[in-house]
């Protein structure tokens, strides 16, 4: 049967079923003459895809409504649409934000301080109406903290018992550790280190205590436990730098005394020397006397003091005359000179020491903050611009998960001396914490500190990081930011880190700035 012939049979189906010649009528009677013929039209399956492209529920109910037309399916949709409750979404997604509101109030109080510091920003973010950009970066923190959590801490506690990472609760009570137990361990362990740090505050050099060092002393004695409190830690550290001024006072009164007394002994040596005749055995008594107490006088500075004295009234007092023979004992003199350097040396190591990072040995996060506050005076009295970049060693957990920390050490501190390499003498590089990393450029733009940054970067790059024979492939991520085009040098700082975030977030190994 040809297409004609369909088209004059559903012209007639038409007219004996009464119906007016429209396009939607029209189209009813040729699929069901094509259907009678045999003959499949592309234009009458339409209805049947729509059908399939629906839910299952819909499927179902369209069956029994025996929908065979699109104009058919239309008013079936629409009814559907017409009945549908018009705040069902909204009521949807109000009850889904309420419900991960209350997810992140539970991870808050759990006991984990960064998960808990990290839910209580993302409840900020919920409620503040962010973006859908902000909210996708607190979703990628999640997945970050998901992916490098480490609860490897938990082992320590396999000695006392089963340890269950997924309930902490059932590990704690699997330990059987009572209260008055922990309290007495605590207590017991605390005593040590008190009084190894009660030993430590006694100057070395001083005569006698200050009565502040003696009074924090007894604290610690009496109750070692409140060590942990943040006014005895700041009463340490008060006590520390006392007895080192103790000690540094005591030093510097002792060698006034004696540079004094030696003055004295050296211009009688010299009158006598200058007279001096064949007869020796003053000399050699004197000698003697000398050697006496050589040991002593080195290790107590009064006692030599008074031995000196002594020895001087006496060659003053004398007639006979000294020969060569007393040049043998300047190493005397050279002994307490060399004592007192090596003590002014180790004041100062000190005094460097609470500035310069023990492994790296680049400046700490306190002497980074110190010049940042200098960078900073600089900039609101002189208008002097300096950049800040900030870097992080890319996947640096991975290190320490396959090499170990050793390795993971290892390679902090060849980045340090990398870092100090390519850095200018006027420029100021050190640790910020763990494998970050910051350079403070003075006199320097964002872009002069990207090309800084390039510079490390490559460096890094190109570098063999080898351990116990094994090479370690490692890269860096940076952010540059400068003073000049910031409120404060915190929005400085902050705009810097989140650079780093956006080179790490786009793949690593690269610099991020504002061009």
């Amino acid at each position: 049967m040809t297409i004609q012939t369909i088209i004059k049979q559903a012209i007639k189906r038409l007219e004996r079923e009464g119906k007016l010649l429209t396009p939607d009528f029209y189209a009813e009677a040729f699929c069901k003459e094509a259907k009678i013929a045999g003959m499949v039209s592309e234009d009458c399956s339409h209805v049947e895809k729509y059908i399939k492209s629906l839910n299952p529920e819909f499927q179902k109910e369209l069956k029994n409504y025996r929908i065979r037309t699109v104009v058919e399916l239309l008013r079936f949709l629409i009814s559907k649409l017409n009945r549908t409750n018009p705040t069902q979404c909204s009521q949807m997604l109000d009850a889904q934000m309420l419900l991960t509101k209350r997810i992140l109030q539970v991870v808050e109080v759990l006991h984990n301080k960064e998960a808990a510091l990290l839910a209580k920003k993302s409840i900020d973010i919920l409620n503040s109406k962010a973006s859908v950009t902000q909210i996708e970066q607190f979703r990628q923190l999640w997945v970050n903290f998901i992916t490098t959590y480490d609860d490897t801490f938990l082992k320590k506690l396999e000695v006392l018992g089963e340890v269950k990472s997924y309930d902490l609760k059932e590990t704690l009570n699997n330990l059987n550790l009572d209260k008055k137990t922990i309290q007495n361990t605590n207590v017991a362990d605390m005593s040590k280190i008190a009084s190894i740090l009660v030993a430590s505050l006694v100057p070395s050099i001083a005569s006698s205590v200050n009565d502040k060092i003696a009074t924090i002393s007894q604290k610690i004695q009496d109750t070692p436990q409140t060590m942990g409190s943040a006014e005895i830690q700041n009463e340490i550290k008060s006590a520390i730098s006392l007895r080192i001024a103790l000690d540094k006072k005591s030093v510097k009164e002792m060698v006034e005394s004696l540079d004094f007394v030696l003055d004295k002994l050296s211009i009688r040596l010299i009158e006598m020397i200058e007279r001096s005749d064949s007869s020796t055995l003053e000399i050699q008594s004197i000698k003697q006397e000398l050697e006496s107490y050589s040991d002593e006088a080195s290790s107590n500075f009064k006692t030599a003091h008074k031995k000196l004295f002594t020895i001087a009234t006496a060659l003053e007092e004398n007639t006979q005359l000294l020969s060569k023979d007393l040049t043998a004992h300047s190493s005397e003199v050279n002994i307490l000179s060399q004592r007192v350097k090596e003590l002014e040396k180790e004041l100062e190591a000190v005094k460097k020491e609470s500035k310069e990072d023990f492994l790296t040995k680049l400046y700490n996060k306190r002497a980074l903050d110190e010049f940042m506050n200098i960078k900073e005076g600089e900039f609101q009295r002189y208008k002097r611009n300096y950049s800040i970049v900030m870097f992080d060693l890319d996947y640096f957990k991975r290190v320490n998960d396959t090499f170990g920390h050793d390795a993971g050490d290892a390679v902090l501190a060849a980045f340090g001396k990398i870092l100090k390499k390519e850095a200018r003498s006027v420029d100021i590089v050190g640790r910020f914490g763990g494998e970050e990393f910051m350079a403070i450029l003075g006199d320097t733009n964002t872009h002069g500190g990207a090309v800084f940054a390039q510079k490390v970067r490559k460096h890094v790059q190109k570098a063999r990081f080898m351990y116990k024979g094994k090479r370690i492939e490692i890269t860096v991520s940076a952010g540059v930011s400068e003073r000049k085009t910031h409120t404060s040098l915190k929005a400085t700082l902050n705009a810097a880190d989140e650079y780093l975030y956006k080179a790490k977030k786009e793949g690593r190994n690269q610099v991020a700035y504002k061009e």
